[in-house]
């Protein structure tokens, strides 16, 4: 399935759509070629209004059609039409990245605000890349401190939500998110010096 040219009519008849969907749900995969073929287009429409990011949209297109591919057994037409199954798959997908893309952001705001000497390369780095970096340095951390912290700001608890939820004393949950964060800056500090001296 070619991702970097998405094509092909949004428009067709509901019947074979369905009929496509129940051959997808037998696995058959020249089904989602055919799928793909019809309806790319207007998905990858819809996933770059979100994202607004092509590249970023072609992989969430090729999600879509996966998701699409191992849950075709799960559609119900009573529920709504095929195409606007499909469209709700690429729409809760390109959501989900852009909470992502936000929810990394705002923990690498968090690092490089706390550092004196934060490199405007950091904060300057494509989506991508910075989401990259965050995740490798985030796989560093110790896992009570990585756990802790994925949940401050993926999931935007408080210190004392987690402390109820993990059973631990107020004070540790700070102390360890406040280690976990000073690792975090050092190792996204070292990437972006990195990064300068091959640049340089």
């Amino acid at each position: 399935m070619p991702l970097s040219s998405p094509s092909a009519s949004p428009s067709g008849d509901s019947d074979r759509d369905l009929a496509l969907i129940q051959r997808l749900a037998q696995r058959d995969g020249t089904a989602l070629g055919e799928l793909y073929a019809r309806h790319s287009r207007l998905l990858f429409c819809l996933i770059v209004r979100i994202v607004g990011q092509h590249g970023e949209a072609e992989e969430i297109l090729q999600e879509a059609f996966l998701a699409a591919w191992t849950r075709a057994d799960t559609y119900n037409p009573a529920l709504g039409t095929p195409v606007g199954w499909l469209v709700g798959i690429a729409r809760h997908r390109a959501l989900d990245r852009l909470r992502s893309n936000a929810a990394h952001a705002r923990l690498l705001d968090a690092a490089a605000r706390e550092t004196p000497c934060a490199e405007p390369s950091v904060e300057n780095a494509p989506a991508g890349d910075a989401r990259r970096d965050v995740d490798r340095a985030l796989r560093a951390l110790p896992p009570g401190q990585r756990e802790l912290i994925e949940q401050a700001y993926f999931l935007g608890l408080t210190h004392s939500e987690l402390a109820e939820r993990h059973g631990l004393p107020l004070g540790t949950v700070k102390t360890r998110i406040r280690s976990g964060m000073t690792t975090l800056r050092e190792q996204l500090s070292a990437v972006t010096w990195s990064d300068e001296r091959r640049r340089g």
